[in-house]
């Protein structure tokens, strides 16, 4: 169940699995389950996060076993994970796609596994939470964002894209806005409402101003206190880092955080019962020299992986 050792085998041999861990489809004797859901039918600006997963997973061979930022806890003796590799998707048919993301992630949640996926645009999460909604009843949303995602329609009265999850979420009673946040809004907006329409629904909602006047700490604080104990599903939009950072996203945002911000709002999260998490809107084929989007991607989940070690190990 331990990946690979990177100082007895080189990173560069061998199949290239999320932190070198064993890819096995069996939900059998684990914890979590890390999947790809490489889907980008979804998206209304830019194609190419079908083929974030596999770019994550190459780049996550740099990540160790060990995280110094929660008291040294080694994720892997922690929790037993394994990549259960894609689940399957019909490029182009995102009704369809939504049907099979939802069966894989319910056969996961059936196991009590707990699913870490790696999108894939944004549209991919409203499937994952419709699976474990099933099991743990209405869900406490934690979504780091540029945008609310949280419109009614594009383009010809669509109601299914990455820009609409969040509403359908709440219309379908599958994430419990008053005990949910949004983090990070900013940029320019479509209509006055494009951030008061979350809190409309019911949404707490941080723009990155926001953040950065209250600190990582105090939103730290802020995101314990509403989801106040509730099954948490977080979801993480790389377009939350600034484009300098994480170029290769789908939707690019100016005025974003740091890799270093963003690790740090990460690492400071706690007293979340998390039951899964993604990370989403990573397009390789705008990535930077050295993928360092896809980089920070592996990293972040390697983050949320982290937390919750440090959750079970506190247990």
């Amino acid at each position: 169940m331990l990946p690979v050792d990177s100082l007895t085998l080189p990173r560069f041999c061998g199949v290239p699995t999320f932190m070198r861990l064993e890819q096995n489809g069996s939900l059998e004797g684990i914890d979590v389950a890390i999947l790809g859901i490489p889907s980008d039918s979804g998206g209304p600006y830019r194609t190419g996060a079908r083929f974030a997963p596999n770019a994550i997973r190459a780049m996550s061979v740099m990540l160790r076993p060990i995280n110094p930022y929660r008291g040294g806890v080694n994720i892997f003796e922690t929790l037993r994970v394994r990549d259960v590799g894609d689940c399957g998707v019909v490029p182009g048919y995102l009704e369809e796609s939504y049907r099979l993301i939802e069966e894989a992630v319910t056969a996961i949640a059936a196991a009590g596994v707990v699913p870490m996926s790696l999108g894939g645009d944004h549209s991919v999460t409203l499937p994952q939470l419709r699976a474990l909604a099933r099991r743990h009843g209405p869900l406490a949303l934690v979504h780091f964002d540029s945008h609310s995602d949280t419109w009614d329609s594009y383009f010809a009265g669509l109601r299914y894209s990455a820009g609409t999850p969040f509403r359908r979420a709440v219309e379908e009673d599958i994430v419990d806005a008053a005990h949910s946040i949004q983090i990070g809004m900013r940029g320019s907006l479509f209509s006055p409402t494009d951030v008061s329409q979350s809190v409309e629904l019911g949404y707490e909602v941080l723009t990155t101003d926001d953040v950065f006047a209250l600190g990582a700490e105090k939103l730290a604080e802020r995101i314990r206190a509403r989801t106040a104990g509730r099954p948490v599903f977080l979801t993480f939009d790389m377009d939350f880092v600034d484009p300098s950072a994480a170029p290769g996203v789908q939707t690019p945002e100016a005025g974003g955080f740091s890799a270093h911000e963003t690790l740090t709002i990460l690492r400071k999260l706690n007293g979340l019962n998390l039951v899964g998490g993604d990370v989403v809107e990573t397009n390789p084929l705008y990535d930077g020299p050295g993928q360092i989007t896809a980089l920070l991607a592996a990293t972040i989940l390697s983050e949320l992986l982290a937390l919750l070690a440090d959750e079970r190990r506190g247990a």
